[in-house]
């Protein structure tokens, strides 16, 4: 029997989809593949010239703390683009004459906010967990599962598997769809090769995911995910690989250094010891902390001053204040929780104890399936109680103050132009239509990469 092309990005087969583009090396894309690419991974029609000038905002979210409000808003506002950067903000009627010649799109009373920045997820993968999730319904707890096979070392042994060209084709798809619903930056880990090539080739992929897709890409080195099977009897030997033989390369591809400290994981002492090991190869802390309970992942995040502290969803409000007088960002993760049938992470109690919060999808196989921030607002809001300024602002400038980008997550004078045009009047809208994605047009460096926009009038 003659073997079925697939395609090489979605992986359906050609008897699956209606027709598949071959092309040399048995590399094909399907039909569905190609509009995906057309209207995502490729810019859009107009030049790319990092200039725009947009007009019609019903109501602008700038985040800028010395606008009034959580959300600093601007109504009847325009902003105005130059290489990639904005250039002015504030209301149309005031808009001045320099700005009226670059290319102009009317916004027709839509609501316009930063870009969503994703600061914690899992997108290097392969396989599924549909049937944990199916077991936690029916009573399982998360380490029930993980002392079956299941959990994290099922995705590594798929993973482990995988070619570079397939975990890039599943990764592209999540990063697009991520893309479609408005996230403009995300940050990719790797953890799922527990071993020195795998390791490698998902921050490499990680990599390639940003010289692929006009979407920012941060890589964090998460070696310390779990102790894999082969190294279970010989904890101390694992760790040395992820010193000796990991961090080395690891630490030309990625950014920060994470650990998973918490019950099942690593312990305070091992996260220490990876973390430090880590900055001595100039990659910066993270921490996966008090997840699955109150297990000193927080105060290990306090006293090294770890960049961020993840997940938190058993913490009081003496920890709350140590990552607030330390500045270690809260990312929290609630779709994992919902997922999870978990407790939600305090995040109010965080907000009130002055910890700068960001919220995330924490996008993976087992335990959070999710790839869109909206979703991730709406379940912040009435799950874990923030209120909906605080959902936004967490999602946008919370979160890319948790990746270290200053320049992103808010829009004003001299931030990167990444913005999204709603197909909504209203920022409320994203809790209020959760089913929805709200998102009309992407705008990446003053560029639009997803939708677009009717021509509009430069005004007079």
């Amino acid at each position: 029997m003659a073997r079925l092309l697939r395609c090489s990005f979605c992986g359906r087969r050609e008897d699956q989809t209606f027709r598949i583009v071959a092309g040399p090396h048995r590399v094909g894309i399907c039909d569905e593949c190609v509009e995906l690419a057309r209207d995502v991974a490729l810019p859009s029609s107009s030049p790319a010239t990092g200039d725009l000038l947009l007009t019609g905002i019903g109501e602008l979210v700038t985040n800028d703390p010395r606008r009034t409000g959580q959300l600093g808003l601007v109504e009847q506002a325009a902003v105005a683009v130059r290489h990639g950067k904005v250039a002015w903000v504030g209301f149309e009627s005031e808009l001045p004459s320099r700005y009226r010649e670059l290319p102009g799109y009317d916004c027709e009373g839509r609501a316009v906010m930063p870009g969503f920045v994703d600061p914690h997820t899992h997108l290097v993968f392969a396989g599924e967990r549909s049937s944990e999730f199916a077991s936690r319904l029916a009573g399982a707890s998360y380490l029930d599962i993980q002392q079956a096979g299941g959990g994290i070392a099922a995705t590594v042994g798929a993973t482990r598997r995988a070619s570079f060209d397939e975990l890039l084709a599943s990764a592209v798809g999540r990063a697009a769809t991520m893309l479609e619903h408005g996230t403009t930056t995300v940050e990719i880990k790797s953890g799922y090769g527990l071993d020195v090539e795998t390791e490698i080739r998902c921050l490499e992929v990680a990599r390639k995911v940003g010289d692929t897709l006009p979407i920012d890409v941060v890589t964090t080195f998460l070696g310390a995910h779990q102790v894999p099977p082969e190294f279970v009897a010989d904890r101390d030997g694992y760790l040395h690989q992820i010193e000796h033989d990991m961090l080395p390369t690891a630490s030309r591809l990625a950014s920060y250094c994470d650990v998973f400290c918490d019950r099942g994981a690593f312990t305070v002492e091992e996260a220490r010891r990876v973390l430090e090991a880590g900055r001595r190869y100039g990659l910066k802390p993270r921490l996966h902390a008090n997840q699955l309970g109150d297990t000193g992942g927080v105060e290990l995040a306090a006293a090294i001053g770890a960049i961020s502290a993840d997940h938190l969803e058993y913490v009081d409000a003496n920890q709350a204040a140590a990552l607030a007088a330390t500045g270690v960002v809260a990312v929290l993760c609630p779709t994992a929780s919902w997922s999870m049938q978990a407790p939600q992470a305090p995040g109010a109690l965080l907000w009130d104890r002055g910890v700068i919060v960001a919220l995330a999808t924490d996008c993976n196989p087992g335990t959070s399936y999710v790839e869109s921030m909206q979703l991730v607002v709406a379940v912040a809001c009435l799950e874990m109680g923030l209120r909906l300024e605080e959902a936004v602002w967490s999602a946008t400038r919370g979160s890319a103050l948790a990746l270290e980008e200053d320049d992103k997550g808010r829009i004003l004078p001299g931030a990167v132009a990444d913005l999204i045009v709603l197909d909504a009047e209203s920022y409320r809208h994203l809790a209020y239509r959760p089913d929805a994605n709200l998102v009309r047009t992407v705008v990446k460096q003053g560029d639009s990469v997803v939708g677009g926009f009717h021509a509009g009038r430069n005004p007079a």
